[in-house]
């Protein structure tokens, strides 16, 4: 196991009717900006139970915000913070607006260039406002972690942040949220929750059972847990499982000492930029792509994760890794997810593209750095 440090200092109320515990979370005389999306939360009466918790103190609203959240509405809510004096943000929603929010906590306090350089430059962080969240969509793990990932329309790019310094400072998880959901964003969030895991997971040992074991459980959980949600939005301990294994995903428990990935989202990311693809569906796509290319790098990793989660014990050793991808890909499908770019349209001509960009940019991705531009080719093509 390596050397680590970890810190996570977000304060979780989850359960039924705990909106208002936020109350006593945000200081006297602070004044609010409250941020959200397209309007579910004035449906399933989300909006009201928040203004109703804050009905002592000066809130201004931000609606609007995209589901992979642009970078230009973003900077609409830099300027409103400024011109409002805006103390506190609290985000009210699914993990877009949350990361929307992150970022525009950071903005705010960007004084040299364009805040854009905090995701396409990593411009340090120096200050950010306060946050919270109202979680109301399972999936990124936003609400217990720093990260964030804004895409910015002008130049079809989608990049992601991290920084301490936008942690939010509480986050509320009621499960009763998810029974609105539409089954479509349940299945997302199940698929990003799962590729989360695997991104920290699916990479070469190190002798952290632990971690591995922690791991393990969460993918088994949602496994279990995800079906039985898409089957009936109002099961509330199926709904409580699925919403605090997304949290635990991505919240850094199960990555401290082990190495760790995100190639899948990497190349995701350029999917979503491009073609405008739900991110947790472009995860469907490429993790088994990643697990098919890179099969001799994570061969150890594959196998366990075959016999451990999927009962993957005979064969040899190739016949069991197919066999691991294959039973991934199934359960991605059995949500509703396509695993493949053909069922986009998504042909030869635009993998070329997104290959020109990594060229261009000259990174590696990989938990080894050994995914360089003709390596995410044939990782995109073995996906057509």
């Amino acid at each position: 196991m390596y050397n680590f440090e970890y810190k996570n200092p977000v304060k979780i109320f989850f359960g039924k009717n705990t909106i208002s515990k936020i109350t006593a979370e945000i200081p006297e005389n602070t004044r609010i900006l409250l941020t959200y999306g397209g309007g579910s939360i004035m449906k399933n009466g989300v909006y009201d139970k928040v203004k109703k918790a804050l009905k002592d103190f000066d809130v201004i609203d931000f609606g609007g915000i995209e589901v992979n959240p642009h970078y230009e509405t973003c900077i609409k809510a830099v300027e409103v913070v400024k011109s409002e004096n805006i103390d506190f943000l609290l985000s009210v929603g699914g993990g877009s607006v949350l990361d929307a929010t992150k970022f525009i906590a950071a903005a705010v306090y960007h004084k040299t260039g364009d805040p854009w350089d905090i995701l396409a430059k990593g411009a340090p962080v120096e200050n950010a406002i306060p946050i919270g969240a109202v979680l109301t969509l399972p999936a990124t793990g936003s609400e217990m972690n720093g990260n964030s990932v804004i895409s910015r329309v002008s130049t079809t790019e989608k990049l992601a942040f991290s920084s301490l310094k936008v942690m939010p400072q509480f986050s509320v998880l009621d499960p009763e949220c998810v029974f609105s959901l539409p089954e479509k964003q349940v299945a997302n969030g199940v698929v990003d929750a799962f590729v989360h895991v695997m991104e920290q997971y699916l990479t070469f040992p190190v002798n952290a059972p632990l971690q591995d074991r922690m791991a393990e459980s969460i993918l088994l959980t949602l496994i279990e847990e995800g079906p039985k949600v898409l089957a009936d939005r109002k099961d509330y301990d199926a709904a409580a499982n699925f919403m605090w294994s997304a949290t635990v995903a991505l919240n850094g428990w199960i990555s401290p000492g082990v190495p760790q990935d995100w190639a899948t989202h990497g190349i995701g990311h350029e999917l979503t930029a491009f073609h405008g693809i739900d991110h947790a569906r472009t995860l469907a796509i490429v993790l088994p792509g990643v697990m098919n290319i890179k099969r001799e790098s994570k061969k150890e990793k594959i196998l366990q994760y075959a016999e451990r989660i999927w009962g993957i014990s005979t064969g040899t050793e190739n016949e069991r890794i197919d066999a691991a991808i294959q039973k991934t890909a199934d359960f991605f499908e059995s949500l509703g997810l396509p695993t493949t770019l053909t069922a986009y349209q998504i042909q030869a001509e635009s993998v070329n593209r997104i290959v020109a960009r990594f060229e261009q940019r000259g990174f590696k991705l990989g938990e080894k750095s050994d995914i360089d531009y003709t390596v995410v080719e044939s990782i995109l093509n073995d996906r057509l």
